[in-house]
C-alpha cells in the first residue's frame, strides 16, 4: 500500500499525543519545549499490526514515524534479488525522511515486522512549520540529517554485504 493513499489503513488511530509523551522519544529529546509542542500538533499516536506495509519505495512521502515500540523493516528492491531488508528499526528510531526533501518520494519501503506503536507525523504540516519558524526548521533538519546519514550508512553496508554473497543467499 502506498503512502499518501491510505498507508495507515488498518492501523489503529488514536488522538493527538500530548507534548510530554512526544518529548520522551529519543528523536525529540532535548528539543525546545515549544518545538515539541508544535510537532505534537501535527502528530497522532498509531498502532500498526505485524506485516502491515507503511509505504513502498517510490510512493509519495507525506509523513514520518517516531517508533515507541515494535519493529519495522526498511526494504528496497534490488535487481536479481527482489525485496531486500536494509535495516530493522525499533523503539526510539525514526522512519522516513523523504517527506522533507523534494521530490517527496520514498527511497525505501517499510513493513511492520512486529506489532508497532508510533507517533505518525504529518510531513506537509511540518514543512510549513519549518518555513514559518527558521529555528524550528534548523532544529528538525539537524536531527533528520543524522537520520539520513545513519540510513545511508546502513544501506551502504547492506549492499556491500549483498555484493559479496551468492545470488541465492536471502
Amino acid at each position: 500500500m502506498m503512502a499518501g493513499t491510505g498507508a495507515t489503513e488498518g492501523a489503529d488511530m488514536s488522538s493527538t499525543p500530548a507534548a510530554p509523551a512526544l518529548a520522551g522519544h529519543q528523536f525529540t529529546r532535548g528539543m525546545p519545549a515549544d518545538h515539541v509542542a508544535a510537532l505534537s500538533g501535527a502528530a497522532r499516536h498509531i498502532k500498526v499490526p505485524a506485516r502491515h506495509r507503511l509505504f513502498d519505495e517510490g510512493g509519495t512521502a507525506d509523513r514520518f514515524w517516531l517508533i515507541q515500540a515494535g519493529q519495522v523493516a526498511l526494504d528496497m528492491h534490488v535487481p536479481g534479488r527482489g525485496l531486500v531488508v536494509i535495516e530493522a528499526l525499533g523503539m526510539g528510531d525514526v522512519i522516513g525522511w523523504s517527506w522533507l526533501y523534494p521530490p517527496y518520494q520514498w527511497r525505501l519501503g517499510a513493513i511492520a515486522m512486529r506489532p508497532t506503536q508510533a507517533f505518525e507525523v504529518d510531513g506537509p504540516a511540518v514543512r510549513e512549520m519549518c518555513a514559518a519558524d527558521a529555528g524550528f526548521g534548523y532544529e528538525l533538519t539537524r536531527r533528520f540529517l543524522a537520520v539520513v546519514v545513519n540510513r545511508l550508512q546502513a544501506t551502504r553496508s547492506r549492499l556491500i554485504d549483498l555484493s559479496t554473497r551468492s545470488p541465492d543467499w536471502p
